[in-house]
């Protein structure tokens, strides 16, 4: 379980989340929703330390992380693997090369052992045959794969995603979404999914964090949004430019 409590940060003087509270329970698919700005990406950031809380706590499985040093971050990492919005592969190395450097800088495997895993978890995410490709010849779609791939090398127990569909085709998108899904029922990883995508957010979630003016606003299943007669949940499922959220969420 991952749990906030509490979380305030600032950028600049700016006021982006205003005390949120949240769970995340083991083995769900969790969306974090919300307008732009409000600040879902800065607070899956702060599980993994790339952003530090000014007020509260996080905690994961009961244990405090927020206050830990870069050296203790390290074990929260490996549990807790991070795929980008951009993918963030590197372009002078080939698939399969990008999927074996964490195994072979965190892992310690051999080179060829490492190939050799690389390659079970490509063909994990259908991206076995681009293998020996370099990333500049793959769709956004396929790179975003290989990324997946290269975050299950780490064997984690929970998978945070940064908008994993936005800048994809509609089959590209539905793909992504169905192997997140799977991942979710075949290793039982716990899933945090940064989204604007009513597709996704409607069709994989368990549950949904809807963010507004820094804070958790409503917290429930897909059925219970679409259900809900809170005016601002409905205006950002709808898609109308008129009503509340007109003004800045923070």
């Amino acid at each position: 379980m991952i749990e906030f409590r509490n979380i305030w940060k600032s950028f600049g003087g700016q006021v982006v989340l205003r005390g949120i509270d949240l769970r995340v329970m083991r083995g769900e698919i969790l969306f974090i929703i919300g307008a732009s700005g409000v600040g879902k990406s800065v607070t899956i950031k702060h599980v993994v330390g790339l952003i530090r809380p000014d007020r509260g706590e996080i905690l994961l499985d009961g244990q405090r992380i927020d206050d830990l040093d870069e050296r203790h971050m390290y074990a929260v990492r490996r549990r807790c693997a991070m795929v980008f919005q951009h993918s963030t592969l590197l372009d002078s190395m080939t698939v399969l090369d990008n999927v074996a450097l964490p195994l072979i800088k965190h892992r310690r495997l051999s080179s060829a052992r490492a190939r050799e895993q690389a390659r079970a978890y490509l063909d994990r995410v259908q991206m076995s045959e681009f293998a020996d490709l370099l990333p500049a010849a793959l769709s956004d779609g396929m790179r975003k794969r290989v990324a997946i791939a290269r975050a299950l090398t780490m064997e984690p127990e929970y998978i945070l995603f940064d908008e994993p569909t936005t800048g994809l085709d509609p089959v590209s998108a539905r793909r992504v979404d169905a192997l997140i899904r799977g991942l979710s029922r075949d290793l039982g990883v716990t899933t945090v999914v940064v989204s604007h995508d009513l597709t996704s957010i409607f069709s994989i979630a368990d549950r949904i964090a809807f963010l507004y003016q820094g804070k958790v606003h409503a917290l429930g299943t897909p059925d219970q949004l679409r259900r809900s007669t809170d005016e601002v949940v409905q205006q950002f499922i709808s898609g109308r430019a008129e009503g509340p959220m007109e003004t800045p969420g923070f």
